[in-house]
């Protein structure tokens, strides 16, 4: 389908509009860009479907039908129902030097894809850099041959230039004055040699494996480390089967995690592509395409679950479930809920200690359970007040897509060391709890504990208020070394409080 550039804004109609050909002043054949995987590191058919993903997933169901009637059919399908931010797409920024300077020096530039018409536009649009686009409509999907096609009907007697970087733009390239290779693998170039005189456009090679493992986030399973709280608690490590269990479910929910990661990243591509940092993301910046991270993230929760079916109790699997449920909500909705996407972040916390305990088959304390979700709500406020005050020096008016207002500063630190220090609160009467004698021979030593509690959550709520707490508390308390000697100390005392106790505890009737 052609488009002239200054047409009206409206949806175009479903037959060709004819382009004039370049004027004859143009010194040289008009330059033809590809746009997915070329103009841009991603695919337009994999954003739209995303796009739908997080705002109507229960049309999802009709991608089938939609497919049989022809990928043309389906990409005016998805383009009529979503909108992409045509500013925040992974441009790649030597291609768009280029189509500077050639505009520059008064070359005819063409937008050609095989992404609906009405993407196409937006992305024209954006950049004011073409002169014509030539994309699909309902009827013709604009790849390879058919684009070669198009092509020369409009420029046949002039010829063209073409930049692509798939093995569906050889025909182009072959029947080109002038061929642009973006990335190509050696065997596409090999293929391109045999064609044509490819002209490589140099640009930062991707490194898959690396951005893959930067996707799943492998510093964040240290959270997972909450799965062995139950054991320790309950002084059973020294007993082997099960240690082993608990080690066995940090695998099983870190390759969870993981994959939930992934999902977040995919349904909050927009957002992440507009955020100073999250745009690094592999997802966001085009490192690691929508695909792989697909076809990853069933591959971490099928085997993820393979292993809890196959060595872990049932319950437990149940937990599982239940944290996948809770993080998939968390993401589609509940983290734009205020005050709630706290609570839940909190439960998820607790939810590792749970599951840990079921996993070894080890009770968990209502003690354990009150002071944990205390203290994972005081770290969860520290992290929104962190990003609202980020955002406040920022000028914004609040977190997008989170609810949260740089009015609500005060009130957020208000509650978050209140909430750390009822977890101290709680640790305190457990001293007193008849159960306490049980587990600790000198129970009364764990009021050093609460001490060095008390001394390490108000130091994060100082560097929070200071603006130095740039990151999750939890992932700042593993890189933090006044954390790790807070640790210590608060292990020591514990071993301390319990000597002698160890063998007798474990001889405990569970």
């Amino acid at each position: 389908m052609i488009i002239q550039r200054q047409d009206p804004i409206p949806s175009p109609p479903e037959t060709a509009v004819p382009a004039q050909p370049p004027p004859a002043t143009f010194r040289e054949p008009p330059l033809c860009v590809d746009l997915d995987g070329t103009l841009i590191a991603g695919d337009l058919l994999w954003e739209s479907l995303i796009a739908l993903m997080r705002s109507q997933p229960w049309l999802l169901l009709l991608l089938p039908w939609w497919l049989l009637r022809g990928r043309a059919y389906l990409k005016e399908q998805l383009a009529s129902r979503v909108q992409l931010d045509a500013g925040s797409l992974p441009y790649r920024q030597e291609v768009l030097a280029l189509l500077r300077r050639e505009k520059a020096a008064n070359r005819y530039l063409v937008l050609a894809t095989a992404s609906n018409v009405r993407l196409a536009r937006a992305v024209a649009d954006h950049l004011d850099l073409f002169d014509e686009v030539l994309a699909s409509d309902t009827a013709r999907n604009l790849k390879g041959r058919n684009k070669l096609k198009a092509l020369q009907e409009q420029f046949g007697q002039v010829g063209f230039d073409y930049i692509g970087d798939a093995r569906a733009d050889l025909p182009l390239w072959e029947a080109s004055r002038k061929a642009y290779l973006i990335q190509p693998s050696r065997r596409l170039l090999r293929q391109a040699q045999a064609r044509c005189t490819p002209n490589l456009i140099e640009t930062p090679r991707p490194r898959p494996i690396r951005a893959a493992v930067k996707l799943m986030r492998p510093h964040q399973w240290a959270k997972n480390l909450l799965l062995f709280v139950a054991l320790i608690g309950a002084h059973m490590v020294s007993q082997g089967p099960r240690l082993l269990a608990c080690c066995l479910a940090f695998l099983a929910f870190s390759a969870c995690a993981s994959a939930i990661y992934i999902l977040n990243d995919l349904t909050d591509l927009e957002a992440d592509r507009r955020h100073p940092t999250k745009c690094r993301r592999p997802l966001a910046s085009g490192a690691l395409s929508i695909p792989t991270g697909l076809v990853l993230l069933g591959l971490l929760l099928g085997g993820s679950f393979t292993l809890s079916l196959a060595a872990l109790p049932l319950l437990f699997t149940g937990s599982m479930v239940l944290y996948l449920i809770l993080t998939t909500w968390y993401s589609l909705h509940l983290k734009r809920e205020p005050i709630v996407d706290v609570f839940v972040l909190a439960g998820l916390y607790t939810l590792r200690i749970v599951a840990g305990g079921l996993a070894a088959t080890v009770p968990v304390s209502g003690w354990l359970l009150a002071f944990a979700i205390f203290f994972f709500i005081s770290l969860a406020l520290a992290k929104r007040y962190a990003e609202l005050a980020r955002a406040a020096e920022e000028n914004s008016e609040g977190l997008q897509r989170r609810g949260y207002l740089v009015e609500d500063l005060g009130l957020i630190r208000s509650l978050g060391p209140a909430s750390g220090y009822m977890a101290i609160l709680t640790m305190c009467l457990y001293i007193n709890a008849p159960e306490t004698r049980q587990l600790y021979s000198s129970p009364q030593l764990l009021w050093g504990v609460c001490l060095v509690l008390f001394y390490w959550i108000t130091r994060v709520w100082f560097l929070a208020q200071r603006r130095l707490l740039h990151e999750d508390p939890v992932i700042f308390a593993i890189k933090d070394p006044t954390s790790y000697f807070c640790g210590a100390v608060v292990a020591a005392v514990l071993l301390i409080a319990s000597a002698g106790m160890w063998g007798h505890v474990s001889n405990v009737p569970r």
